[in-house]
């Protein structure tokens, strides 16, 4: 089966063309035919954040190419062959808040034939709602045209299946970037065997939350962040500093010097909730203590700025460490899995690996740092397994959906 996924929930437009087969974790294989994806990051840097009207028109701005780009890297940018597109007198009612896609869309339907894609999915949300709307209304246009059913995929299940996909590479591939290795054609790719109950720490710019599941593709949030998400608090702390967007690997970049260099206890900081009865998280306070450190050395040097970050850094991992591996141990996981984009970063890693080798029975999975920010890989991942069970999205009704829960 081919899946098209595309994604455009915050600040990454990506479109990505996969090959599947297998009917569950243990028997399923996927070759990536095609991936292309255009970050944002330098166009908001200069908000401090994602501006969410300019992403949406980025989304609206390459949505096209980024298909033609992942179809012509599969072989299937067919020029006319198989498909002649004569209009459709609703495309232009669906994209009326996207005149840009419209156009760029009506161009590229009267070019190129229908491709052999058996499903489109698409991040019906979490995440930016303006954003969200564009990756669904294109791929509503697609569906339409195309006669392609559509999977509504959380974007969620998405990280949480991204962290379970590994890649057989050889010795001399071992030095090329994991997302080039994942969208090699000639690589095999599988997902991870994984024990349950299996409990996932989700943790991104926008989301931290612990969700257990006790079988494949069901969900049980027991956890989540109270206020801020804790990438959040890594780029407000970062900008409290002076550091530049995105605020997270600055933040950890300092913290390493701190730790390399050996400056400690200038500065100390709470473990918010880090001992309540609960799973639940708070970033709110830490990153108000911060501030009031901050306001209150305003000169700070850079060896203060380092240790300030280190122990922002600590204080954070404490209490992502402390309630996963609680979690864990109350309801008996076998496997701790790792998502989202705070994933990727280095010390975090370190800690929950060093905390679960210490459990014993645990298998812990994350993904390849390069694959754990977002990407359309990770919604053709669980598109595939949805499209599968035929769970396919009325066009009438899809929605794009800014709070949508993974239950």
């Amino acid at each position: 089966m081919k899946i098209l996924g595309i994604e455009t929930s915050c600040d990454e437009t990506a479109v990505c063309l996969i090959k599947a087969s297998g009917t569950g974790p243990e028997d399923f294989t996927y070759k990536v035919l095609g991936n292309a994806l255009y970050s944002q990051v330098a166009i908001h840097a200069p908000y401090g954040g994602v501006f969410p009207n300019l992403a949406k028109r980025e989304h609206a701005k390459n949505l096209v190419p980024l298909l033609t780009q992942a179809l012509q890297q599969s072989g299937l940018l067919l020029e006319g062959l198989t498909f002649q597109y004569s209009g459709r007198s609703d495309l232009p009612t669906l994209l009326v808040r996207e005149p840009e896609l419209l156009e760029q869309l009506t161009e590229f339907l009267a070019q190129y034939g229908k491709p052999d894609i058996d499903a489109i999915a698409v991040t019906a949300g979490p995440g930016l709602e303006p954003a969200l709307w564009v990756g669904v209304n294109f791929a509503r246009a697609l569906s339409l045209v195309w006669d392609i059913p559509i999977v509504a995929v959380n974007h969620m299940e998405g990280h949480v299946m991204m962290s379970m996909a590994q890649c057989e590479v050889d010795s001399e591939q071992l030095t090329v970037d994991r997302r080039e290795i994942a969208s090699n054609p000639s690589v095999n790719c599988k997902l991870s065997t994984v024990d349950f109950p299996l409990l996932s720490l989700l943790i991104s710019g926008g989301h931290t939350e612990l969700v257990l599941s006790t079988e494949w593709m069901k969900y049980q949030r027991i956890g989540e962040t109270r206020d801020d998400a804790v990438g959040e608090a890594f780029d407000k702390v970062a900008r409290m500093l002076g550091l530049p967007y995105p605020g997270g690997p600055e933040i950890s970049r300092l913290a390493a010097s701190a730790h390399a260099e050996g400056i400690t206890e200038v500065f100390a900081l709470p473990r918010p909730m880090i001992g309540e009865d609960n799973y639940d998280f708070s970033f709110s306070g830490l990153k108000t203590a911060v501030k009031r450190l901050a306001e209150a050395h305003p000169d700070m040097s850079d060896d203060e700025k380092k240790d300030l970050a280190r122990e922002f850094e600590d204080a954070a991992a404490d209490v992502l460490v402390a309630k996963t591996l609680r979690a864990a141990e109350e309801y008996g996981a076998q496997t701790v899995l790792v998502g989202g984009g705070v994933s990727a970063n280095t010390y975090i890693r370190q800690r929950l690996a060093e905390a679960t080798a210490g459990a014993g029975h645990i298998q812990l999975l994350v993904p390849p740092p390069e694959l754990a920010t977002d990407n359309a890989l990770m919604i053709a991942l669980p598109g595939y397994f949805r499209a599968l069970k035929k769970e396919f999205a009325d066009l009438t009704t899809l929605r794009a959906n800014g709070n949508l829960r993974l239950s």
